[in-house]
């Protein structure tokens, strides 16, 4: 099962409405995919999308980085001794973890293919099905509570609001008004997206736990680096504090996890290098005794229903943010995960259960 040839496709799909954080506001969702053909035939596919302000890759970089060096690096080795495929695709670049989780999920779904095995019950088959949340773009408290209330009545129970941006009492104004828009009853997790300061994160948390708004976790509240302040947010509130731009590799997990700076960890596979790696970080958390989410970036459909997979696979993932695909104008894939409102199942079939990409759009 040897990897005969590594393809890469550039796609594009519109957004249905323009999606806005405290880092950045995409219009377009853009990726890379890769399709990986083993010498028996077996076909895998991955997905990367550039995100620059989080992981620093752009399109040209991705491609660029699968095709000048991590392709020479793996072509010709065998899928049955994964953990040198795996360790040599890591050690050919530093960085450039999109790239190497899309040619990482692509041999995962050929190995899984080969198995005659969905992938999440070939990585563990924790569960059958998931539930996501939806998130709700950074605008004005009044566009937000109307996006939100759409949201609750289209079935979604948990909303992940985004702040982070502005000062921190139009922050807590936004909440306040999806908050008296949704009534009590929904969950709300923040996402901060490193917006603010330590000292300015504990004033805006305190002060929505004082008003009873009912926050069930905030996510990443300052800047990735900043563990110490990351460690001062969690010490100094009730609510759950996440770490998500913080933790890129087993070693960032394991500093956070040491220092007891978060409450969670949301794994995303562009940020881990693919699902090999993110594995690694959920046991680790788990060793520890801290639950994990997953999340996407702005991915299409390909790059979701792998990390569904792996979430899936999981005991300890205990949250999923898997709203990407709905956000997208249309979809490229016959096949992958299927959404029914909140809902999420997987197709029948081994590996990611995809029978057909549409990358020449």
């Amino acid at each position: 099962m040897n990897i005969e040839s590594i393809e890469t496709y550039p796609v594009a799909i519109p957004l249905k409405k323009p999606f806005k954080t405290a880092l950045r506001t995409v219009t377009v969702a853009e990726s890379i995919y890769v399709k990986v053909t083993c010498d028996d035939g077996t076909v895998g596919w991955g997905e990367a999308p550039p995100t620059h302000v989080i992981t620093g890759e752009s399109l040209f970089s991705i491609k660029e980085t699968i095709e000048h060096i991590l392709k020479s690096a793996i072509l010709g080795m065998t899928l049955l001794e994964r953990e040198n495929v795996f360790y040599t695709l890591h050690k050919a670049t530093v960085g450039n973890t999109s790239a190497k989780a899309a040619i990482d999920i692509a041999l995962h779904d050929c190995f899984a293919k080969k198995c005659g095995l969905p992938l999440y019950q070939l990585l563990g088959g924790s569960l059958s099905s998931l539930e996501t949340d939806y998130t709700v773009s950074v605008n004005s408290p009044e566009e937000m509570a109307e996006d939100a209330a759409e949201y609750i009545q289209n079935g979604f129970k948990v909303l992940k609001i985004k702040v982070g941006k502005d000062d921190m009492e139009t922050d807590i104004a936004r909440i306040q008004a999806i908050r008296n828009e949704i009534g009590s009853e929904a969950t709300i997790r923040l996402d901060a997206n490193q917006g603010w300061t330590a000292k300015e994160a504990i004033y805006a948390i305190r002060r929505m736990e004082e008003l009873s708004l009912n926050v069930e976790l905030v996510e990443q509240p300052v800047k990735a680096h900043d563990i110490e302040g990351l460690k001062q947010v969690t010490d100094n509130t009730n609510t759950l504090i996440m770490a998500d731009e913080s933790i890129f590799s087993p070693d960032d997990a394991r500093r956070v996890l040491a220092t007891r700076s978060a409450d969670l960890l949301n794994i995303k596979l562009m940020k881990a290098g693919g699902i090999h790696r993110a594995l690694q970080i959920n046991k680790l958390a788990e060793s520890f005794g801290v639950e994990c989410m997953v999340g996407s970036m702005i991915e299409t459909k390909l790059g979701v229903t792998a990390a569904a997979h792996f979430a899936a696979s999981q005991r300890n993932i205990t949250r999923v943010d898997f709203d990407a695909p709905l956000m997208l104008s249309k979809d490229l894939l016959n096949g992958g995960i299927h959404y029914d409102g909140r809902h999420i199942s997987f197709s029948e079939g081994s590996g990611l259960g995809i029978q057909h990409v549409y990358y020449e759009n």
